[in-house]
């Protein structure tokens, strides 16, 4: 790139946070022969670079967080040099030179973070000194000699050092403002110097072991101190030396022994920060609620109650910040809630009973945290007027309507939940008044319009241009305009006008005429004395002309989670990565790409990201497309130069994108400056985040000045966005250089340099700031395939998607009662009826890679590392020909009687009594792969559909996801084990199994659990199997009936018993409460808590929140429910009669939680209506980390099982 011109009037430039590792820097500083000021933090920098030689005006110079271990090189030879920070290197005390002290102009030194042992050496020598920073060293010892000269220091920070007394010449610093001394031993040091130094504004002197002997007795002289630091001391109370200082702003106590305040504390009356936290205070004085200007308030982990906190401390109006985590506190004063400034209310870790109403009314707070306080109740919010989300009203009254309740059902919700709102009366009123105010201006411009058009006090002459007289004698206008044929449309309207605007002028009464070239009217032509003749030519048209856009083709990555980001990548389909989502921008045509691997979440994200491209910069004509890897067109990959064999992971797993850096460019008389602007975290953290954290850092929008121009570099790109406001000059200085910085780094080749005007800025850009205000308007309730299946609809199909559009919500399976269970009865009959269709079952299990035939004797037990095949065989009755049908054909035929009886036998004899079905049952165990399912496909599904052709069904099913008529075949004996079939690792192990029926009878299955006594219930039956190591006698086996267990199930559980061990075990069936101590305690590891009810399952319900049908529905799973059925990329609500879980999968989307939230309030409200007497809890479970009220809905909980190979 040729050279701009600029670099010599640069006067400052910040290059932190580049890479300069490998003794690599710019030459391109060397061009800066005015620079004042450099900055090279966290650039990798190992030695001062030889470049700054030539920077003889540099008065400013940080290379801090570097990998420095010498500053020898050219400071010495850079004589304005002022400044030298170097903190967080790796500084010793040999890598500073003696000579920088020579310096005459040397004010501002930092060295801390580093590895020196003792202060500098000719450190004294350095008399201009005023800010000296050498903290976070090993310094033992500070020379008599170095603050002899230095008296004019302003700064001095000493903390993290290994001081154990500071010299008697300290007390020459009269101008110190900031003294620093936290972390060092000063165990003996009096500190007898403090009195002298009366400029003092901020002392802080954290874990310094000060004691109430070893601080001064007054600094009453101190009338500017501040800010006072005395965390991690030994103080039984407050210093009375504390109480002297009138200016006092920041007083930090917090970890000391301070057992009580005294009532002097009101004569702090400038204190706005108090910290008092981890202390062991039991109440506060009365008098701290005249501290009317306090604006944070830390008593953490102290031992306050109730009656701890003075009831007036409402006073404190200025207060912003209340923390009380871990103490005592049952209740909080309500004069606290008439702090109206407060935005953080920390009250964690206490004994909290319920909170004041008024907690609601503090509409300013942004933090409010109670967690743990197991017996609060928070009392009851307003009513919550906004309850339409995403175009969606989820009032409970709209979705009764819409689930087809009655009338007066919704009435009744209606009554129940309706308020008049008194804001939204003024609002109507308010409206009123200002259009009755526009009516009334509407009436006295038109009246000022009729009074000119009115206007015919003139007297005019009758000619022959327009002008006519009528019968009456009075004047009439004509007005023609005339439209040539390559008049431009805005010369067309402008005639229109023009005409109309005469005809009002002149009070005519007369319509316009328009005409038309070549085609004009008689009594147009009539006007003129001649022929009309056509002059070619005229101006052209006032509109601007628009070309179409040239766009630049386009590949970017797409990573992220919350707020997804793209980087750009070389136009190569060898840049695609399987793990990743890819956008393709080539122009008119945006392709989402989704590899393999990819999450649904970045594609959708991805998909709004295109959609707002083409919405902001494309005008809505671009094409966006879909494709998922392996599916991609021709003309995919002819932009990417050529399909590749395969796509391949290329991506490394520690990815880390380079964060952007954001210059403004400063225009002087002369000069160009460069300065990083210094952006924070935007989220609060309770400790301070890490340097590793700071990458992750977001840009806000706010940063960006309108008067301003910036440079965002984000090495693969670098934009510069141009304020409205701002001058001329600075923008061309801003394009100068943008060039110039592009050039400077090294860079990809598809590095670009982006200028973006205030406004119209481009969507790749707004991705790199936080919560860019850039709102698109998406029905999220609708999804692609709906929107394109919308289109060429005709009649009653295009009525009924209109119908499905105008659905954005279905929630009718949440006013549904539930499914009653089926009686046994009802259960057993239709379990004969589907076992006498039944004409035999052969059964086959997968052993290493085929499938043989299993013994008739293990039918019913099922393991869940193994997959199974049943093949069963069903009579089919056949249909007979109705009698009338018959006498028809039988007269239609021939005539002799005889013979037709004769015929109707054979008839009769022909036609076969009875038909068959085969239906194949596969099953595959939760821990099994999905090679049973591909070997029983390409092996005996072929064998069995050449057995029975056009009479085979296969139906395919996971383990607890069976198939009734497949459970019914076991007649209630479904035994599913853990482990594979021919395993013998567990066999001395004991083993557990709870029988358990969910619904209905035919849905009863005895499964294999985790060997636990917390796991029984007393409203269930057990097994219990404890193994022995003996040859004639190989265990005993159990069946635990609980007290409140189903006598029906308890029989059924001792059968299953005898049906799964043969006579080599010792059987026995006990009660609960009558259990041996020597065996079943011991096998079953020790006796535990556990449920002695179960009443979930009279309430259990499982229902499924998605978008998959094209808009937001609500859908019940059955009763008979497993932990399978949780989809991770769908909400899953829970309720058990108590709480109403509700469940998040890791893939689901923003857009579903939200909407799933606003249901479960929905189904908690219709609940509460229907019955009150068992009111439901909201609570939020994520995949993972479920409780055991949750769990226990669940038969056979365990871990999740992973994607089958």
């Amino acid at each position: 790139m040729a050279a701009t011109g600029v670099l010599p009037f640069i006067r400052g430039v910040d290059l932190s946070g580049n890479d300069f590792k490998g003794g690599y820097f710019p030459d391109h500083v060397k061009s800066m022969t005015s620079l004042r000021w450099l900055k090279l933090n966290r650039t990798g920098l190992c030695y001062l670079p030889e470049e700054l030689s030539s920077l003889q005006k540099l008065e400013h110079l940080s290379v801090s967080h570097n990998n420095l271990t010498t500053l020898h090189g050219e400071l010495s030879g850079l004589p304005c040099l002022r400044a030298i920070v170097a903190r967080a290197n790796s500084l010793k005390n040999s890598g500073v030179p003696d000579d920088i002290f020579q310096l005459d102009d040397l004010s501002v030194l930092d060295l801390s973070y580093n590895q020196l042992t003792e202060c500098p050496r000719e450190l004294e020598n350095a008399k201009n000194m005023l800010v000296l920073n050498l903290g976070h060293n090993s310094i033992d010892n500070i020379p008599t000699q170095l603050f002899i000269n230095l008296t004019d220091l302003l700064y001095l920070d000493l903390s993290e050092n290994k001081l154990e007394s500071l010299p008697p010449q300290m007390r020459r610093l009269v101008h110190l403002q900031t003294l620093i001394l936290n972390n060092n031993p000063l165990l003996h040091a009096q500190l007898r110097q403090l009195p002298a130094m009366t400029a003092l504004q901020t002392l802080h002197l954290r874990n310094t072991q000060r004691t109430q002997s070893n601080l001064p007795t007054s600094l009453e002289g101190l009338s500017n101190l501040a800010d006072v630091d005395l965390a991690c001391n030994e103080l039984s109370r407050v210093p009375e030396c504390l109480y002297t200082l009138s200016s006092l702003r920041r007083l930090n106590l917090s970890s000391n022994q301070i057992s009580e305040l005294s009532l002097c504390i009101d004569q702090w009356t400038q204190l706005e920060t108090l910290n008092l936290s981890r202390n062991q205070l039991t109440s506060l004085p009365s008098a701290i609620c005249k501290l009317t200007k306090l604006k944070k308030l830390y008593l953490n982990s102290n031992k306050l109650d109730f009656d701890g906190i003075p009831s007036g401390i409402g006073k404190l109006t200025s207060l912003e910040e209340f923390m009380a985590a871990n103490n005592n506190l049952e209740l909080i004063p309500e004069s606290l809630c008439r702090c109206t400034k407060l935005k953080k209310l920390v009250l964690n870790k206490n004994r909290l009973v319920t909170l004041p109403e008024a907690v609601h009314f503090l509409t300013d707070v942004e933090i409010l945290d109670v967690r743990e306080n197991p017996n609060l109740v928070m009392p009851p919010k307003p009513v919550d007027k906004t309850s339409e989300w995403y175009n969606i009203d989820f009032s409970l009254q709209n979705q009764l309507r819409l689930a087809g309740a009655s009338p007066a059902t919704v009435a009744a919700a209606a009554a129940g939940s309706g308020t008049k709102d008194p804001t939204a009366r003024k609002m109507r009123l308010r409206r009123r008044k200002d259009s009755a105010a526009q009516d009334d201006q509407a009436k006295q411009v038109l009246k000022g319009m009729s009074d000119v058009a009115q206007e015919k006090n003139k007297k005019l002459e009758v000619g022959r241009g327009g002008t006519f007289l009528d019968d009456s004698g009075s004047l009439t206008w004509e007005i023609y305009y005339w439209i040539g044929h390559e008049a431009t449309l805005d010369k067309k309207a402008s005639a229109a006008i023009h005409a109309v605007n005469l005809r009002n002028y002149l009070g005519a009464q007369c319509r316009t005429i328009r005409e038309e070239m070549g085609d004009e009217s008689e009594e147009f032509i009539q006007v003129f004395d001649h022929e009309i003749s056509y002059i070619e030519g005229g101006s052209a048209s006032g509109f601007y002309t628009v070309e179409d856009a040239q766009y630049i083709t386009r590949l970017y990555r797409v990573y992220g989670k919350k707020n997804i980001k793209l980087e750009p990548v070389t136009l190569k389909a060898a840049s695609l990565d399987p793990r990743f989502v890819f956008l393709l921008d080539n122009g008119l045509e945006i392709s989402v790409w989704r590899g393999s691997q990819a999450t649904l979440s970045s594609t959708t994200k991805a998909r709004l990201f295109a959609e707002k491209i083409n919405k902001n910069e494309r005008k809505g004509k671009a094409e966006i497309t879909l494709l998922s890897q392996s599916q991609e067109p021709p003309e995919f990959w002819e932009v990417l130069g050529g399909q590749p064999e395969e796509i391949k992971a290329n991506v490394p797993d520690d990815f880390q994108p380079a964060k952007p850096k954001l210059y403004k460019v400063g225009l002087g008389l002369g000069y160009l400056e460069l300065p990083q602007i210094n952006y924070k975290l935007s989220v609060e953290h309770q400790k301070r985040p890490k340097v590793d954290l700071l990458p992750e850092m977001r840009l806000l929008q706010s940063l960006l000045d309108t008067k301003a121009v910036y440079i965002l570099d984000c090495w693969s790109d670098v934009f510069i966005w141009v304020g409205r406001k701002s001058p001329r000059l600075v923008r061309a200085a801003a394009l100068k250089l943008g060039q110039e910085v592009c050039s400077m780094l090294h860079r990809p080749k598809h590095a670009m340099v982006i200028r973006n005007l205030e406004g119209t800025e481009c969507q790749v850009f707004k991705s790199k700031f936080k919560n860019w205000d850039d709102v698109l308007k998406v029905d999220y309730t609708r999804n692609a395939e709906s929107v394109l299946q919308a289109k060429g609809l005709a009649g009653k199909v295009k009525k009924d998607a209109e119908k499905k559009d105008q659905m954005k919500a279905d929630l009718t399976a949440l006013f549904l009662p539930r499914q009653p269970p089926m009686a046994l009865t009802e259960a057993e009959q239709l379990m004969e009826e589907w076992n006498e269709d039944l004409d035999g079952m052969e059964g086959f299990v997968l052993e290493g890679k085929k499938f043989a035939r299993l013994p008739e004797e293990e039918f019913g037990h099922f393991h869940t590392q193994d997959c199974y095949v049943f093949l069963c065989r069903y009579w089919v009755p056949v249909e007979y020909e109705d009698e009338a049908e018959k006498k028809k054909k039988k007269s239609g035929g021939k005539g002799d009687g005889e013979k037709g009886e004769e015929d109707e036998e054979e008839e009769e004899e022909k036609q076969p009594e009875e038909d068959f079905q085969c239906i194949v049952y596969f099953w595959q165990g939760r821990e099994a792969s999905n090679m049973g399912w591909l070997t029983f496909t390409f092996s005996l599904q072929k064998k069995f559909e050449s057995l029975f052709p056009g009479k085979l069904e296969v139906v395919r099913m996971t383990q607890q996801q069976e198939n009734p008529k497949f459970l019914s075949h076991f007649k209630r004996k479904f035994i599913i084990h853990k482990g594979k079939r021919k395993s013998k690792d567990n066999s001395l192990q004991p083993s557990l199994y709870h029988v358990r029926t969910n619904g209905s009878a035919l849905c009863t299955r005895c499964i294999q659990i985790n060997t636990d006594s917390c796991l029984l219930n007393s409203e269930f039956c057990f097994i219990l199997k404890v193994p022995f190591e003996s040859t004639d006698n190989q265990g005993i086996v159990y069946t635990w009936v609980g007290r409140a267990a189903d006598p029906e199930e308890a029989k059924l559980a001792e059968e299953i018993m005898n049906h799964m061990f043969d006579d080599s075990y010792s059987k026995q069936v006990i009660n609960e409460g009558e259990e041996p101590e020597n065996f079943f305690w011991v096998g079953i590891g020790g006796q535990k808590a556990y449920d002695e009810d179960a009443d979930y399952m009279k309430y259990s319900r499982l229902f499924r929140c998605s978008n998959e049908k094209g808009y937001f529905s609500v859908s019940e799973k059955c009763s008979d429910f497993c932990q399978d059925d949780l989809a991770d990329d769908d909400i899953m609500l829970l309720d058990n009669g108590r709480e109403v879980y509700m469940w998040v999968g890791t893939q689901t989307s923003q857009v579903e939680i939200k909407l799933s939230l606003k249901a479960c309030q929905v189904y908690i409200q219709h609940m509460r209506s229907k019955a009150a007497e068992h009111p439901r809890k909201l609570r939020l479970v994520r995949k993972g980390n479920e409780p055991h009220p949750f769990t226990r809905c669940f038969h056979a909980w365990g871990v999740f099982r992973k994607p089958p190979a």
